[in-house]
């Protein structure tokens, strides 16, 4: 079982990710590491905080001689801007954050909920999702992650190639697969940003080549589907969680719902093993289990809560009304949550094919899925 932990603080020393039931006999490539840290550093809207950080990945255990030992792996991103024993108390809680939930449940400061629930944590995400993704490849298994929606402003992604989707996205200001809609999405921020306000939207991530029975039926916390909801939802400002239509699934009958089921012999060698659909509306998930179809997880992102121009809050130690405190923030992180909600998803994959043919070693995962499938072709 692949499970995997964070720790560490905003302002502290280091963020660090640990992985336990890691497969032995993965190359790590850092580099792949390093490149998904400085997409999650990206997009237009970011603050200050990134032009301070240069986040790079140090994997400090479970490897030998660049290849993983299958015991346990910790991954540092360090923090340039560590200040954390510097700075002072803050006194008045941001609407929408954890600032007071968290002083009053752990009777304690408010600096020390803001420092842990910061999105800064998901550097660390970010950094075991990439290993993952590194894993799934070696299975042919891609995920994407890209915006599809800022505020009001739809920009549904193009069919192309994935070598010509990447591309779009990588020239995106915003991370989309819309060139048409980055202009009036930058106008957007603009505006924003004069305002003092923030902004959110909607992201989307595919994942292409799955093979059939990734999770089960047969629990509730084996459902795949409930598994990568509960991942995705943990995100910071992640307030939805939707796969395939989704909600839209429910304001249509069934006959415009169901994927109908087809088969193409021609097709039978592919990880779907030939069983085609001519629509993906369950989003590759059927009764808590991949159907071969690709994935699609959908998540929406509410705008930041530390505005510029704060909302009216309350002084805790005095309890008369005041502002918002106000720390350096973003205007807009959706680009960045491109980038979280997809390692997220790659790291739920991961575990869910490590699940399912054993998670030992490489060699032995790689044999017993080629044998899975052709056990499958004969069903």
């Amino acid at each position: 079982m692949l499970r995997f932990f964070t720790a560490g603080e905003s302002h502290g020393k280091m963020l660090l990710a640990h992985l336990d039931g890691f497969p032995a006999g993965l190359t790590i490539d850092t580099t792949l590491i390093d490149r998904e840290l400085a997409r999650r550093q990206g997009g237009y809207g970011r603050g200050g905080r990134q032009k301070l950080e240069a986040d790079t990945v140090e994997v400090l255990t479970g490897v030998w001689h660049g290849a993983t030992l299958g015991s346990p792996i910790v991954l540092c991103v360090a923090n340039q801007d560590d200040k954390l024993e510097r700075m002072k108390e803050v006194e008045r809680p941001r609407p929408g954050h954890g600032d007071l939930t968290g002083a009053i449940k752990y009777l304690g400061p408010i600096r020390g909920v803001l420092e842990r629930a910061s999105a800064r944590e998901t550097a660390a995400r970010v950094a075991a999702g990439a290993l993952a993704q590194q894993l799934l490849g070696e299975f042919g298994v891609t995920v994407f992650g890209y915006v599809t929606q800022l505020e009001q402003i739809a920009a549904p992604p193009h069919a192309r190639t994935l070598t010509e989707l990447r591309t779009l996205r990588d020239a995106s200001p915003m991370y989309t697969l819309n060139p048409e809609a980055d202009a009036r999405i930058v106008a957007r921020v603009d505006q924003a940003t004069a305002a003092g306000d923030t902004l959110g939207g909607i992201v989307e991530v595919r994942a292409e080549n799955l093979p059939f029975g990734l999770g089960s039926h047969t629990q509730w916390d084996r459902k795949l589907d409930g598994l990568l909801a509960q991942a995705v939802m943990s995100i910071q400002a992640i307030k939805g969680v939707e796969i395939g239509l989704g909600f839209e699934a429910a304001r249509r009958p069934g006959s415009q719902v169901h994927d109908e089921i087809a088969y193409d012999e021609t097709q039978a060698n592919r990880p779907h093993l030939g069983y085609v659909r001519t629509t993906n509306n369950a989003g590759g998930l059927e009764a808590g289990m991949t159907n071969g179809q690709p994935l699609v997880v959908r998540a929406a992102m509410k705008p930041i809560s530390t505005l510029r121009r704060p909302l009216n809050s309350i002084n805790l130690r005095t309890k008369e009304p005041e502002a918002a405190a106000y720390e350096r923030s973003d205007v807009c992180a959706l680009a960045a949550c491109s980038v979280i909600v997809e390692n997220v998803v790659a790291l739920t994959l991961a575990a869910a094919f490590i699940e399912k043919f054993g998670g030992d070693s490489l060699v032995e995962m790689k044999s017993r899925y080629a044998a899975f499938l052709e056990l499958a072709r004969q069903r």
